[in-house]
């Protein structure tokens, strides 16, 4: 992304298929953590994040909700959806700490270790993303806030958590453009925003708030 450009719009669309590993306990669950690429981890950790649009999701990742339903760890479970996604800004850490956790809680435990219900296993999935251009693209900061109603919330998702996390990019697309272009304050309150805690609707409109009378603001 050059500086010098217009924000242009990204989109994403994602091939999602079995990979074939699969856990019915901790254990498994950890050999699979290990195994699988980083995608793999990006995805059982933010595809809730994309598809609940009206109501926040209960557990923060796949691997809390699997922990908690399917083997009865409620405190595990409750554990791993407590890590902090947005702390991160790389799946090797974040694949790391989920590791650790659960290894930490099955330490503490003491207990022989639960085994799910038949066909209840946890299969861990790949995800492929191919990127591409919405079409959309804001000349300059007024112009990204006026166009900004319009985005798609896959294009919000991309911006915002895949290119800083997935992508180990030092922030969201969004506020580094906007520093950038020199409007650092309206940058560091974007990255200030939890996109974790809200919708993707609700994050949209909170920075439209962020960005109102941008244009009327006087030299």
């Amino acid at each position: 992304m050059n500086h010098t450009e217009g924000f242009v719009f990204q989109t994403e669309r994602r091939l999602v298929a079995l990979s074939g590993l699969r856990a019915s306990n901790l254990d498994g669950l950890l050999l699979g953590l290990r195994e699988v690429p980083g995608s793999s981890i990006f995805y059982h950790t933010h595809h809730m994040y994309l598809s609940h649009h009206f109501e926040t999701p209960g557990f923060s990742n796949d691997f809390a909700l699997w922990t908690s339903e399917a083997l009865q760890e409620e405190r595990l479970g409750e554990q791993l959806s407590a890590i902090d996604l947005l702390s991160f800004t790389s799946i090797r850490d974040l694949r790391e700490a989920i590791i650790s956790t659960i290894e930490k809680g099955v330490q503490e435990s003491g207990h022989r270790q639960r085994e799910c219900p038949p066909n209840d296993e946890f299969h861990f999935c790949r995800s492929k993303s191919f990127i591409m251009p919405t079409g959309i693209v804001a000349a300059d900061p007024e112009e990204f806030f006026r166009v900004l109603p319009g985005v798609s919330n896959v294009s919000l998702f991309f911006h915002f958590f895949e290119a800083r996390l997935r992508l180990e990019r030092p922030t969201n697309d969004f506020s580094q453009w906007l520093e950038w272009r020199g409007e650092t304050g309206i940058a560091k309150a974007i990255n200030a925003l939890d996109p974790y805690s809200v919708t993707l609707d609700e994050l949209k409109l909170r920075m439209i708030r962020l960005g109102e009378g941008l244009g009327r603001q006087t030299p």
